[in-house]
């Protein structure tokens, strides 16, 4: 159980490698793209996230690489602020550590790449196991053998199609959002701007590292499919959705006709009965998706990385180390995928009314004396707070 193909190279999959590598396996990383995909939004790095990037040596790459972002502004359609959360605010939005996915896609890539085999600008077609090996096909037609296959791909994962067939669930909350880098204009600073508008949408624009501005249009509709479209007919829904609402939509509009890298998609989270099925098991995204809403992506893919490539390194028993890894990370995902009641629907209104109250909220709340209380409760409540556990895992 030496030889371990790892799909996907994004974040679960290279914090997957280094770690299998770190155990003494010889890791491949696939990816589909030519390339590292470094485009993407902010992430935060904290929790279990945290701890697993001190113990690869890399907060302080991190740190180097810090968006700017001070905190969050609310502003309402007229660009008036109803309520500012720095980043010190435990209602804040933005993390002490906050970086760009792609960002963090290339610290992990170099501290991985002299010690695993990458093939980019490929990825799985079938899979054949018998009692010693699973054989691999790839797309581009060649065959080899491996001990273990592990699945680290995104929602869409066409790995865990091949595995699972239908029997992966999705639940669809109701929302669309769309991603894109825009240039940066005098209205831009280093606070990030969420704007509620009428029909259900959310604008949130936030600064980066690079002299321009990271956009999510986050938009309430029945599930129709448009992440199956292509990026021209995907842009024209978008901007008929958001024109004539208000607030910078017209500049979003043009930069959306602009685009050659938007990125549009339903939210979903996965819903997955098991993670391994014979020599093949998920994990990340491809695993259990929770969301951007959940804000615990991150987490969720460095602890669960972490873990199962902790748990192989203790038994020669691929099936004991499957499952001891579902068994210490199923609670921690089904936790990251409760949501509060009413949301996310509570946060989208669609009447201007609606918009109104939900800005009253964030002001009252944005007041001084309630962020000195809520900053006192949250401090104590989350002092000692350990998520899930990490273990130490030893060589066997």
């Amino acid at each position: 159980m030496k030889n371990i193909l790892v799909s996907g190279a994004s974040i679960a999959g290279p914090t997957l490698a280094y770690w299998l590598h770190r155990h003494g396996f010889n890791v491949t990383v696939v990816e589909r793209s030519p390339e590292l995909r470094l485009g993407g939004q902010n992430v935060d790095i904290k929790g279990p996230a945290l701890e697993i990037i001190r113990k690869m040596g890399l907060e302080e790459d991190i740190r180097k690489a810090n968006t700017t972002e001070v905190g969050i502004r609310f502003v309402n359609v007229k660009n008036e602020t109803v309520g500012e959360f720095p980043k010190e605010s435990a209602m804040s939005m933005t993390q002490e550590l906050e970086i760009l996915r792609g960002d963090l896609v290339n610290l992990l890539y170099k501290r991985t790449k002299e010690d695993v085999n990458y093939i980019f600008g490929d990825y799985i077609t079938a899979l054949k196991e018998n009692t010693t090996d699973i054989a691999v096909t790839f797309s581009s037609g060649k065959t080899i053998k491996y001990d273990l296959v592990i699945a680290a791909e995104g929602i869409g994962s066409s790995t865990r199609k091949l595995l699972f067939g239908a029997q992966i669930k999705f639940n669809y909350l109701g929302l669309y959002t769309a991603y894109l880098t825009i240039k940066k204009t005098i209205t831009d600073s280093r606070w990030a701007r969420w704007c509620n508008t009428s029909g259900g949408i959310i604008f949130v624009l936030r600064p980066d590292s690079y002299g321009t501005t990271r956009a999510a249009i986050t938009f309430t509709s029945p599930e129709m499919g448009y992440e199956k479209l292509s990026l021209e007919e995907q842009k024209e829904i978008l901007i008929q959705k958001i024109k004539n609402v208000g607030w910078e939509a017209e500049r979003l509009v043009e930069e959306i006709r602009g685009s050659k890298e938007l990125y549009l998609d339903k939210v979903s989270q996965v819903k997955a009965a098991k993670w391994s099925i014979g020599r093949c098991c998920l994990t990340g995204d491809a695993a259990w998706c929770a969301t951007p809403i959940a804000g615990k992506g991150i987490d969720l893919s460095m602890a669960g990385a972490y873990i199962l490539a902790g748990e192989l390194s203790q038994t020669k028993n691929y099936e004991e180390a499957f499952i001891s890894y579902e068994n210490r990370m199923r609670n921690y995902v089904e936790s990251a995928q409760k949501l509060p009641p009413g949301v996310p629907g509570i946060v989208y209104p669609t009447s201007k009314i609606g918009v109104a109250i939900l800005n009253s909220f964030f002001s009252f709340f944005a007041s001084k004396p309630v962020q000195a209380f809520i900053n006192l409760f949250q401090s104590k409540k989350n002092n000692n707070k350990i998520e899930i556990e990490l273990p130490s895992y030893s060589q066997l």
